[in-house]
């Protein structure tokens, strides 16, 4: 598997083109564990109430574009929220 890092920087160029095991990976990286899963979605907590919510499915084995761009999302509020501390 790739580092996060490399994950993350393949996300925000290819959105459309992320593995579900890698979108889990980094998720799992940022929020820990999930709180759900085994269903069809996957939902990982968040230190805030609302959107954007931490909500995944895979799709085949790969993961779904618009799930991607709303973990970008929530991985940049997330950094915001920890430098407001």
């Amino acid at each position: 598997m790739y580092p996060p890092k490399k994950i993350l920087d393949k996300m925000r160029r290819e959105p459309t083109n992320v593995r579900f095991s890698d979108l889990l990976q980094v998720c799992e990286e940022f929020f820990g564990k999930p709180r759900q899963s085994g269903s069809s979605h996957t939902i990982f907590k968040t230190p805030w109430p609302g959107d954007p919510r931490v909500n995944i499915q895979n799709d085949k084995g790969k993961a779904k574009a618009y799930q991607v761009r709303q973990v970008l999302l929530a991985i940049d509020k997330l950094k915001e929220h920890q430098n407001e501390r």
